[in-house]
């Protein structure tokens, strides 16, 4: 079974930084794509950053330049690192993880980000 664990949430003031881990259960190069969604308060959960089994990255508009995503395939890990982060910006983050035939996602229990104006 694959679980998915996030870490390093937390509260910071606005303009700081934060790094969350996300460690699976076995190896990540199974996966086709990982990356990180988040969800605020009253919004939809929206993709934030995704990075593929090859490297290949991508970015909503509104993290491009702040958030960069990694991948540390001997851990089994990925990260997601925020810079510059803003109000905007607190919500809860989760984990994902996606294999193609069959197509099957995966999601880890979420961790807190809250950025203090």
């Amino acid at each position: 079974q694959v679980q998915l664990v996030e870490s390093g949430g937390g509260l910071v003031q606005a303009g700081g930084s934060l790094r969350l881990s996300c460690a699976a259960s076995g190896s990540i190069v199974r996966f086709n794509v990982m990356g990180w969604y988040r969800q605020a308060p009253g919004d939809q959960r929206e993709l934030v950053a995704r990075i593929s089994s090859g490297g290949s990255t991508n970015y909503a508009e509104s993290v491009k330049g702040r958030l960069t995503i990694s991948r540390d395939n001997a851990k089994n890990t990925i990260y997601l690192q925020m810079d510059s982060l803003k109000p905007e910006d607190t919500a809860v983050y989760y984990c994902w993880a996606l294999t193609l035939m069959p197509t099957t996602n995966y999601w880890g229990q979420g961790t807190q980000v809250t950025v203090s104006s």
